[in-house]
């Protein structure tokens, strides 16, 4: 055998092996989701006989989701985590992108280099270690803990650092800059120049940020608990928890009360998947 047919062999086993690997990859991270699907339209006697069925013996049933909705009193809870997840997301997009363009566009400034670093070293500082000082401060000191602003304020500032540092490396690396000095020739000033240039061509990076940012906000269970204390207040995750306490036994319930809480972030990616792909790269590799 022939040196290159040799390659060719073992570049089609790798290939063979990777495809295996995704594969199984794709199985563990999708089942349970195939099972919520295919679970979440039984009764629970059902589900018990033949949990991987497609259709049970008594047939579709929407009972699970009315019953859970009424249970989690699913349209409050729906609507506090709307109100608090776009409010910070839009937020967090719009701090970090404009301290962005700031800090690369002006990276000689002692401020700018001091800030970007302290905001590069925030990220390695876990929350469980601001947790109690955090909750003692706000509630004990200020009292103004059971807020939605308290809760928002909070997630872009522990947002702000990571989406600073994303928008940072997308405009450094495919905005040139001598489309601004352009626009400026044109009488453009550095405000008008950031909305009207900078900000439209960054589009991929800022879907890539919406849906990081706004899927951690709506799966966020520990900074919300601590915050909101009052049930009018409850987030999703906050609700499916207590809801899965009181409703463990009934499988159908759960499973309803579950899929009600992640459809809305999946339909959201899904909707932004081109442009997430376009923002991961653009910040990796010179335009």
């Amino acid at each position: 055998m022939t040196p290159n047919r040799k390659a060719q062999v073992r570049s089609r086993i790798l290939h063979v092996l990777l495809w295996i690997v995704l594969l199984i990859l794709l199985f563990i991270f999708v089942a349970p989701f195939l099972l919520v699907v295919i679970n979440v339209f039984k009764n629970m006697s059902d589900i018990t006989a033949s949990p991987l069925s497609l259709v049970g013996k008594h047939g579709f049933t929407f009972d699970n989701f009315t019953n859970a909705m009424q249970a989690m009193n699913f349209w409050q809870v729906f609507g506090n985590s709307v109100i608090i997840t776009v409010s910070a997301t839009v937020l967090t997009v719009l701090f970090s992108a404009m301290a962005a363009y700031v800090m690369a566009r002006n990276p000689t400034w002692l401020a700018n280099r001091v800030l970007f670093a302290l905001l590069v070293a925030s990220m390695v500082i876990p929350f469980q270690v601001l947790m109690v000082p955090l909750v003692s401060v706000f509630g004990g000191i200020f009292g103004v803990l059971n807020h939605r602003i308290t809760l928002i304020l909070m997630h872009v500032g522990f947002s702000v650092a990571l989406a600073t540092f994303m928008f940072h490396g997308a405009i450094r690396t495919t905005i040139p800059a001598e489309l601004e000095e352009a626009a400026e020739i044109d009488g453009c000033n550095k405000w008008r120049t950031f909305w009207t240039i900078v900000l439209p061509l960054m589009k991929p990076m800022i879907a890539t940020v919406t849906v990081i940012d706004a899927m951690a906000f709506w799966n966020d269970y520990l900074l919300p608990s601590l915050v909101l204390g009052r049930t009018d207040l409850y987030t999703i995750p906050i609700a499916t928890q207590m809801f899965y306490g009181t409703y463990s036994t009934d499988t159908g319930l759960v499973m309803a009360a579950l899929l009600l809480a992640m459809l809305p972030i999946l339909i959201l990616y899904l909707f932004l998947q081109r442009f997430i792909v376009e923002g991961v790269t653009s910040g990796a590799v010179k335009g």
